[in-house]
């Protein structure tokens, strides 16, 4: 099955519709008073945003949406929305003003240009989502915000689907032309939580939940980073409180593939059984990371496989140092939190599994690589 990363951006046919906040409570943590805010959300709609939304009402601020108004329109009817594209439709923002803007739907240089320049007199503060494939490469363990960007090559299209990464560095660059002191530019990685319509995290729940023996890919020790959306949608709305720029890495704290599947299947009680499976058998296989097995990929700098965006991951890809974001307050779930949550919100909201609408191996496809791999003793 082939799925791209910027499919897995949008609302896909699995999850649209169906994602509910969670609990409230969540979203009141800090109940620290602060002057309400106008936030201006460009997006709003997918799997973070929504999280941002409630993050931002239950903090007493006042939100106004702007997209093109066709993906869980249910959501928020209380909030004020503004219908128009990132692509030269911004009419219906002119002549207004908001405090702060979250700009979740950058994907290209030209259009974030556009928002950006239209803002720069109506908005104090610009916070841009990135991505930490906006690393040129992740060739070592570590990679802080000093580390090189990527970029495309000379004359390359603006085609987010081939050069996902290096577009969001030059959306970053744009962000910090016209908005050189009040700006923030956020990298998360790999974001899971309710409402994950990625469904990345989520296989490794489901699969677990299911029990019986389970391909676990490469080794034990294999690094492995987490990013609770919840987690990152009340730092951002910390962030506009209190007015932090500069770049950051949105990353949960380093640990390992054996300590996350581990973890899952303690927390739902599975009696799941794991067979380590190593990297060169499946290489040898053409099995691809992040798509047959999500959020994976060996810590080696020779796997030649290119993800999504126009990266090869690396002993990095899955290491990467957040702790300057951890230092101006973004907090750390515990993945027991997450995989609890993000599994009862699946069960609840989805129910089923379907194999040609999710990433991950098929039952079909993971029993044949298991018996290959137990058949060479």
């Amino acid at each position: 099955m082939t799925i791209s990363r910027r499919s897995f951006l949008q609302t896909s046919a699995l999850g649209a519709g169906a994602l509910s906040i969670p609990n409230a409570a969540w979203a009141l943590a800090d109940p620290r008073q602060v002057p309400a805010l106008r936030i201006l959300v460009l997006g709003g709609t997918g799997f973070i945003g929504p999280h941002m939304v409630q993050r931002a009402l239950d903090r007493g601020h006042s939100v106004t949406l702007f997209n093109r108004g066709r993906s869980n329109t249910h959501l928020f009817p209380e909030v004020e929305r503004l219908v128009g594209d990132r692509n030269g439709q911004l009419d219906a923002l002119v002549g207004r003003t908001w405090d702060v803007v979250i700009d979740n739907s950058g994907y290209y240089p030209s259009h974030v240009r556009q928002s950006a320049e239209l803002l720069a007199g109506s908005v104090e503060h610009y916070l841009f989502t990135s991505t930490v494939d906006a690393y040129r490469d992740y060739r070592v363990a570590g990679i802080d915000e000093s580390y090189p960007l990527g970029r495309r090559p000379a004359g390359a299209p603006e085609n987010p689907q081939q050069y996902y990464g290096p577009l969001k560095a030059e959306c970053e660059d744009v962000v910090t032309e016209v908005f050189p002191d009040n700006s923030t530019r956020v990298r998360p990685g790999w974001i899971a939580g309710p409402g994950d319509n990625n469904h990345l995290f989520t296989y490794w729940v489901m699969r677990v939940a299911r029990g019986g023996e389970v391909l676990a890919t490469g080794e034990p020790s294999d690094p492995m980073q987490i990013t609770d959306v919840r987690d990152l949608a009340n730092w951002y709305i910390h962030i506009l409180e209190n007015r932090i720029t500069g770049p950051f890495n949105a990353v949960g704290p380093v640990i390992t593939m054996g300590g996350m599947l581990e973890r899952i299947r303690t927390t739902l009680g599975s009696e799941a059984e794991f067979t380590w499976v190593d990297a060169d058998f499946l290489l040898e296989r053409d099995v691809h990371a992040w798509t047959d097995i999500p959020i994976w990929w060996p810590p080696r700098n020779d796997w030649g496989e290119r993800s999504f965006g126009g990266n090869y991951g690396g002993v990095g890809a899955l290491a990467l140092d957040g702790s300057a974001a951890w230092a101006q307050g973004m907090e750390q779930t515990p993945l027991e939190g997450t995989t609890r949550d993000t599994h009862d919100w699946y069960v609840r909201e989805i129910g089923d599994w379907p194999e040609d609408q999710r990433p991950g191996f098929t039952q079909a496809r993971e029993a044949e690589l298991l018996a290959e791999w137990h058949a060479r003793g």
